[in-house]
């Protein structure tokens, strides 16, 4: 078997401490993060019908996106854990630290060895385990509106100032040629819901030099007030509050609001991941706008937050099993090859965790070769902390802070929140 059951308070709590007969024929429970009825839901649906059809054992997924988290918890207090949860690297923590997953042994999984290192990474947990299954992996880069930057007459952007300076062009200078001062350069979800806001940020933050923390795994001190973590403080609230070429309610916008935010014509730049680019082609066109990578900042690189997906085994199943296979099958090329959606909208493999699959036979838009190429070369994965969930809450909670309320004084925030940070790398043991 692959896996072992955590012991941990949570699961016993979530779980129960009855031992159920291993069924490996048994309808294997799926629950996805994905928008019910979404092209997402259906290939997610095909990969399991495949899986099935492959090793005989049934399946059953379930979409659901708004409030997981909080859905997934009520079905740990009532003891009806599904079987397999598909949903965020940076949910790990949390899930082991509530006991909600299983230890993966990896050497125990066939085809291990064809999945990349950078994927492995981000199944492992701060203790050097392993709680997961890697499935999907992604970086992000910047979508410009060609046609706006055209009628404006400014180059792509090099510089951050480049940046700023288009996103102030498209908010003064009429971009769409309708007469009314409707459009906007930046579309930003800057929410606190979820983590919204520092999730955007992150890749700023890198890029300007500064960092959440600093130190080793288990070692950590904060770095969120540093000079060059509130330089991009500063450069964050500025768009807001001083050039005010942000799309106004941003502060409120998760990225659900926030698509449509560029594909209707409210702003012209937006930071974002591979999978919108079939949407905007769709709701937008093609030929009306740009892909590039973030320029690099003041810290003389261009950064990417890297992100993805496990397949995460819960504890308490009475399929182990049948939570096996499917992780093998949906790391596997076949699965990841289905997954991957061509150039639909419906991918949930974004870039391939597994090296032996060749993207460009997939996918004929050479596009999604620049986000492999930034995930590859540079992109990072937040700091492996016991529970990674209240720093970011913590830090999305500042920022929106920071960019809703103009008068506030970054250098004050950003010095109380690396005293929460302090607090918490000292609760989760993982202080210097």
């Amino acid at each position: 078997m692959a896996v072992t059951a955590v012991v941990a308070a949570g699961c016993l709590a979530a779980c129960g401490d009855d031992s159920p007969q291993a069924d490996a024929k048994a309808e294997l429970q799926i629950w996805v993060r994905k928008p019910p009825g979404s092209n997402t839901e259906k290939t997610d649906q095909q990969l399991a019908a495949a899986f099935t059809a492959k090793t005989g054992v049934p399946t059953k997924v379930t979409a659901l996106f708004d409030d997981f988290e909080t859905k997934l918890q009520q079905a740990a207090a009532q003891k009806k854990l599904p079987d397999v949860v598909i949903n965020d690297t940076d949910r790990l923590g949390g899930l082991v630290k509530q006991g909600l997953v299983r230890e993966v042994d990896r050497n125990a999984l066939a085809g291990q060895a064809d999945l990349t290192p950078a994927s492995w990474q981000a199944a492992t947990g701060a203790d050097g385990k392993i709680y997961g299954v890697p499935f999907s992996a992604q970086s992000f880069a910047l979508f410009i509106r060609k046609d706006w930057r055209a009628k404006v007459g400014l180059p792509l952007p090099k510089s951050w100032a480049d940046l700023d300076a288009l996103a102030t062009a498209f908010t003064t200078k009429d971009p769409d040629g309708n007469g009314k001062p409707d459009t906007y350069g930046y579309v930003i979800p800057a929410s606190t819901k979820r983590g919204y806001a520092s999730w955007y940020f992150a890749s700023f933050l890198w890029s300007a030099g500064g960092d959440y923390l600093t130190g080793d795994t288990g070692k950590f001190t904060p770095a969120i007030n540093s000079a060059p973590s509130l330089a991009a403080a500063t450069e964050f609230q500025k768009q807001f509050c001083t050039d005010k070429s942000v799309v106004p309610g941003s502060v409120t916008a998760e990225t659900t609001q926030a698509h449509p935010l560029f594909e209707t014509g409210k702003g012209g730049i937006y930071f974002t991941g591979p999978y919108n680019m079939a949407r905007f082609d769709k709701n937008l066109g093609k030929d009306k706008y740009e892909v590039v990578a973030l320029p690099a900042g003041p810290g003389g690189k261009s950064v990417s937050l890297a992100e993805g997906e496990n397949v995460y085994l819960m504890a308490g199943s009475a399929n182990p099993e049948g939570q096996t296979k499917f992780a093998e099958y949906a790391m596997s090329v076949d699965g990841q090859t289905l997954g991957m959606a061509g150039d639909t909208d419906g991918n949930v493999v974004r870039l391939p965790v597994n090296a032996k699959v060749d993207m460009a036979s997939v996918r004929k838009d050479t596009r999604w070769q620049l986000f492999a190429d930034i995930y590859q070369n540079g992109a990072r994965y937040a700091p492996v902390v016991p529970d990674w969930t209240p720093f970011r809450q913590a830090s999305a909670d500042t920022l929106n802070a920071i960019v809703a309320d103009c008068a506030s004084d970054p250098k004050a925030a950003l010095d109380k929140l690396a005293q929460t940070f302090d607090a918490e790398l000292t609760k989760q043991g993982a202080k210097a």
